[in-house]
């Protein structure tokens, strides 16, 4: 069994794990800063990689209940926007020490904005200088963000909802159900993709999504490049229709989310005319007709707001069962550090560039037999939720 695999197999334990914490011991400092949010004038919603998929995943809440926030990442903030004084920056990043985020922060207090942060990590440069931070435990993942990327999710959705509903009883229980039965499909999921013709390595991928979802969609896209090492495109299915779709063929493959309330008919459409022109179409959501795609992956039943909540795992399980397929390592990276630290350029101090044959692509602390990565450690957000609640 991969690394890869496993942190997507404990996955459940840790979004249960985030919502009990946001619940209890965590529930002043989210409170504190959804009341921060209820007074700002102008809001933003930033991060950078993974971290910025959840930022599109809960951009949608907001703007649902009319309080609408501006979209950037953090490395389009920080080098080309400018914002008030009275503006709050809520800054999603699992380590806190990528280096956009970094530099955001230094830009945050020259302007006077007040930063929010969403993180996993105690020691991270985001939770020591944000002036709201918010902790998300995790026992960090082997290489590819996986429980680091879905518990930041959960949190700045929980976030969104406390600013403009409350974050009660009634909604833990509704999303502890939700959590559990995603938990319950993992096994089906995991037979049905086994079985599928539609992952073939070496094909052109494209994911489609709308709402909350299209933060899924971007987050599979990054899998296949970081897992299967596979180059895919990520965009709304609405865009898709005004003119992309002129490269359509015969062995494309698609993978879409269905909303759970709107535009299903209109969509279940897309996917119908991709299937005539001869492309492979996986679909995820609640209640698809089963023969509407070639794999139909079936969400358990839930509110549609929440969907995105577990509607990127049959998505990491299919890019992990790809890279199996393709033979690529998903349990390393090539290229990428772990946190993106230095500016300008694919490699850093930390890398060797391939040679002539396609060689290297390995750090010097690997080379030198003491290469440790973040799923051998606890992380330090865990301990000190544990410290705390002694």
């Amino acid at each position: 069994m991969t690394r890869f695999l496993e942190d997507i197999l404990r996955q459940p334990d840790e979004l249960e794990r985030t919502l009990g914490y946001l619940g209890g011991a965590g529930w002043h400092r989210l409170e504190e800063a959804a009341g921060r949010l209820r007074r700002a004038s102008h809001v933003y919603l930033t991060g950078i990689g993974s971290s910025w998929h959840a930022a599109l995943c809960a951009a949608p809440l907001f703007a649902a209940g009319a309080r609408p926030v501006y979209l950037q990442d953090a490395a389009e903030l920080l080098h080309f926007a400018a914002w008030p004084r009275d503006a709050v920056i809520v800054a999603i990043s699992r380590t806190g020490k990528s280096l956009e985020i970094v530099r955001l922060l230094a830009k945050a207090r020259e302007s006077g904005a007040t930063v929010i942060a969403v993180t996993n990590a105690e020691n991270g440069t985001l939770a020591r200088e944000a002036q709201i931070p918010i902790l998300v435990p995790v026992t960090f993942d082997h290489a590819i963000s996986v429980n680091t990327y879905s518990t930041l999710v959960l949190a700045t959705g929980l976030l969104a909802w406390t600013a403009l509903r409350s974050f009660d009883d009634a909604l833990i229980t509704t999303l502890s159900g939700v959590i559990g039965a995603a938990a319950q499909s993992i096994a089906g999921w995991q037979e049905q993709i086994a079985r599928s013709s539609w992952l073939t390595p070496g094909a052109s991928y494209y994911f489609l999504a709308r709402g909350s979802s299209l933060g899924s969609c971007h987050e599979a896209r990054l899998l296949w490049e970081e897992g299967a090492k596979s180059p895919a495109t990520a965009m709304g299915t609405g865009g898709f229709r005004h003119g992309p779709q002129e490269m359509v063929a015969a062995g494309l493959r698609f993978g879409i989310w269905i909303d759970g309330r709107r535009l299903r008919e209109e969509d279940l459409a897309v996917a119908r005319d991709l299937r005539k022109l001869g492309a492979g179409v996986m679909l995820i959501g609640q209640n698809l007709p089963e023969d509407a795609g070639d794999l139909v992956l079936q969400l358990p039943e839930m509110s549609a707001e929440w969907q995105f909540v577990i509607d990127a795992i049959p998505a990491q399980l299919a890019a992990e069962r790809l890279a199996q397929l393709a033979g690529a390592d998903c349990d390393s990276f090539r290229l990428c550090s772990y946190i993106v630290e230095h500016d300008g350029g694919l490699f850093d101090e930390n890398v060797v560039a391939p040679d002539d044959h396609g060689n290297g692509f390995q750090g010097r602390e690997a080379r030198r037999g003491a290469k440790t990565t973040p799923r051998d450690q606890m992380s330090l957000a865990e301990a000190a939720v544990k410290k705390r609640n002694q």
